[in-house]
């Protein structure tokens, strides 16, 4: 087994490093920190990474963390993990369940957890990152492991760009990152080419007229007009994107009046778009547009619409070369826990970072699930109402074989590069 023989050698440290990982990860669980707010998770990272020997710069972006560790002449490998929580009150009843609560960033109080698994993330990178730096005998070249504030929010990568990353690090000759999802723990799957929709998210306000609840003819109501909107809106994938062409539509939010008899002179609501390609995603914007437009007109309206996009994040492209090179690692390492992942609807902002640098990337999915668990749910055709998804006040990955089996992607992927 000559290709594996550097990672067998690397990954021989993986029962003392689990020893530290498992509590690691249980303190990071029990406290979560918003996006922009990763204070103290990014302190614990900086002191792990600097234990470990790596070159630490800290405060990237806000609170990002980079670790940089140089091993001869080579590749250079940079593996991401974002750190950011939601604000969602954990529902798990874990002995390490989190009851944080703190300001969000328009002040308000607000329950954080670690609903979607990036202390997952960050504990199977800096698991990953030590075996590295002790197994440097085994490899040649650079590893950056960079850890990422506010994906949550879109911003993070993005900020750890606008302050001057490429300035920080050698540029890399591939970028890495995985995501734990509700799949069976213990596997690992890849996907070559779009695997993570881009996400638009709009605000869209319509405006009617106002009046009593007793006297509806002197309105234009702004309710019914946006019900009207709702129904209308959900023909777009439907009955205008090609069925072989991937689009989610959803309406998360809709906005008005304050009283039971009082007909209010506006409505907002909040959509989110998912899709694979700019050509799809400027169809179902421009349909949006449209059908608002319309039924505002058809009400009657006296002023026009306003849109709002925000929180946008792009397209994950997994390059296929890379990624095909991983899935061939994987294979050889996970045996029949490693196969195809397909596309999932969820978004990221991670590809910013290598899109930015000029570098080719891939992107792929860990299992977080118990085993039985989910063969249970799996066969009773329950999987969708039994498996809690990522950012369910009831997400929690099993602590092992999750986090072995992230370590050990991460390992064995850089190791694709920088194996001797």
């Amino acid at each position: 087994m000559t290709v594996a023989s550097p990672v067998l050698s690397v990954l021989a440290g993986l029962g003392a490093v689990r020893g530290w990982q498992e509590d690691f990860y249980r303190d990071l669980h029990r406290h979560p920190e918003l996006s922009h707010q990763e204070r103290r998770t990014a302190a614990k990272v900086g002191e792990r990474l600097g234990q470990a020997g790596y070159r630490v710069h800290r405060g990237v972006g806000g609170t990002g963390v980079v670790g940089v560790l140089g091993s001869g002449d080579g590749p250079t490998v940079l593996l991401r993990a974002d750190m950011d929580a939601l604000p969602v009150r954990e529902a798990t009843d874990l002995p390490y369940a989190s009851t944080v609560a703190t300001p969000d960033a328009s002040g308000n109080q607000v329950p954080v957890a670690h609903a979607c698994g990036h202390d997952v993330h960050v504990t199977c990178l800096l698991g990953a990152a030590q075996l590295l730096a002790e197994g440097t005998a085994r490899w040649s070249g650079t590893v950056v492991a960079l850890f990422q504030p506010a994906e949550e929010t879109g911003d993070g990568a993005r900020g750890m760009l606008d302050d001057g990353l490429a300035g920080l690090i050698p540029t890399p000759d591939v970028a890495l990152a995985q995501h734990v999802l509700p799949a069976p723990a213990g596997h690992v799957g890849t996907h070559a080419g779009p695997v993570l929709s881009a996400a638009d998210s709009m605000r869209v306000t319509v405006h009617g007229r106002g009046a009593h609840g007793s006297m509806p003819q002197a309105a234009v109501d702004p309710v019914v007009l946006a019900a009207m909107i709702v129904v209308r809106l959900q023909t777009i994938v439907s009955r205008e994107i090609p069925p072989a062409q991937t689009a989610v539509l959803t309406v998360g939010s809709i906005q008005a009046g304050m009283k039971s008899n009082v007909i209010p002179d506006h409505a907002v609501l909040q959509l989110n778009i998912r899709t694979y390609s700019e050509q799809t995603r400027s169809a179902i914007l421009d349909a949006v547009r449209r059908i608002v437009t319309a039924e505002c007109q058809a009400s009657g309206c006296s002023k026009d619409p306003e849109f709002e996009l925000f929180d946008r994040f792009p397209l994950t492209d997994n390059d296929p070369a890379t990624t095909d090179r991983v899935a061939a690692a994987f294979g050889e390492f996970f045996g029949d826990r490693a196969g195809p992942m397909g596309q999932q609807t969820a978004s990221e902002d991670f590809s910013d970072i290598p899109t930015a640098l000029g570098v080719p990337y891939t992107y792929w999915g860990i299992g977080g699930i118990d085993g039985q668990t989910y063969r249970r749910a799996e066969a009773a055709g329950r999987v969708a109402q039994d498996i809690p998804v990522n950012h369910s006040a009831n997400f929690a990955p099993v602590i092992q074989p999750t986090l072995d089996t992230g370590t050990q992607a991460l390992v064995v992927a850089a190791l694709a590069w920088l194996a001797r």
